[in-house]
């Protein structure tokens, strides 16, 4: 039988089908076309959104005596609003990006040509809205659409300045090069739509976080959980891979307690390798973002603790900022499990975690 497409009269779906001989295939191509088309369709959906959500911030920003200040407590007082009814995804920064969307794509729906324009997504726009230089802005625009950038791609080209490197150079060839190796692990995954926390807030969803993490990692911080309210040293369960968002990039802090003894938070971060001094950067991020956005008066500083899984070596880190290390040293590890104590329960975990796969692999 000659490759067809139904026909199904009036009712035809949205999705694109060409029926083979080969079920599989055809399944296969179903399950695809319907994943791309779901994207495409919440993905204009939450652009349009923003968009206009910026347009009206803008008009009722005119309107103000002193613009700057009107327009700046407008977002102050939209963003308390729209959170309380609507929860994440309308911080300040956010309503201002929206607004800061409409002033630089204000015709990004109407093509001069008639033709559209495929649209990235939302958070490819949020990136490209760090770039002021509007040239360099639409390259790396155009760049993105026609190549295929992941958003990690766009952001890390965008970071190492690759639009001015390709003006400068006499090698392009060389330059592109070294930015697709560099790059390659960055490609866009058939699991990113579902694992984009923007989306996830935009659907009312929480997002799923079961893809952050390997089998390993979640076995061994399912357990230090356990471990740690078991101490009972005053901990507190808070969140389970919680979402901060930077201007730059999404992350996840694994574990979050609050201890009412010491009346701080405890971030906890696992790594499945040794230790880097970028990850206890990240850490002092995340104690920084925490002190800055949790912290209530009368909590002491954050502590953040980076452990390392590796094969070789299990250790851990402490972590507590702004000249707190007398506090720390004194009081603070009173309450804190050893070094010793959590070397061993993740050696602990990691052995179980192996023996379970093996015994999986026999049966």
């Amino acid at each position: 039988m000659d490759d067809k497409t139904i026909d199904y009269g009036e009712n035809a779906p949205m999705i694109n089908f060409v029926r083979t001989d080969d079920i599989i295939k055809d399944l296969r191509g179903i399950i695809e076309s319907s994943r791309e088309a779901a994207y495409k369709a919440v993905n204009t959906s939450l652009i349009q959104r923003n968009w206009l959500i910026g347009c009206r911030i803008a008009e009722e920003e005119f309107q103000g005596e002193d613009r700057a200040e009107y327009g700046s407590g407008i977002i102050v007082k939209l963003s308390k609003e729209l959170t309380l009814e609507y929860g994440k995804g309308f911080t300040k920064t956010n309503l201002y990006n929206f607004y800061l969307f409409y002033k630089e794509y204000p015709n990004i729906f109407h093509s001069p040509s008639g033709k559209s324009t495929p649209l990235l997504s939302w958070t490819h726009y949020r990136i490209l809205l760090q770039v002021n230089d509007k040239e360099a802005r639409d390259w790396y625009e155009r760049e993105a659409v026609n190549q295929t950038w992941s958003v990690r791609a766009l952001q890390r080209n965008i970071s190492s300045q690759y639009y001015y490197r390709m003006l400068k150079t006499q090698k392009k060839d060389i330059v592109k090069r070294e930015m697709e190796e560099l790059t390659a692990e960055y490609r866009n995954s058939k699991l990113e739509f579902i694992k984009n926390p923007v989306i996830a807030e935009f659907l009312g969803f929480s997002s799923n976080t079961d893809f952050t993490e390997s089998d390993l990692e979640k076995s061994i911080l399912s357990n230090l959980q356990k471990f740690l309210m078991e101490l009972g040293k005053g901990y507190a369960f808070v969140a389970r891979q919680q979402h901060i968002h930077t201007e730059k990039q999404d992350y996840y802090i694994d574990l979050v307690f609050y201890n009412y003894i010491l009346k701080c938070f405890v971030l906890i971060d696992l790594k499945t390798e040794k230790i880097t001094h970028q990850d206890v950067g990240q850490m002092d991020m995340y104690i920084r973002m925490y002190d800055e956005l949790k912290r209530s008066e009368g909590d002491n500083p954050t502590i953040g603790l980076v452990l390392c899984s590796d094969t070789d070596e299990d250790i851990a880190r402490y972590s507590v900022l702004h000249g707190n290390e007398q506090l720390f040293a004194s009081k603070y590890k009173l309450y804190l499990p050893t070094e010793e104590e959590l070397k061993a329960e993740i050696e602990t975990q990691k052995m179980m975690f192996y023996l379970q796969q093996e015994s999986s692999e026999n049966k």
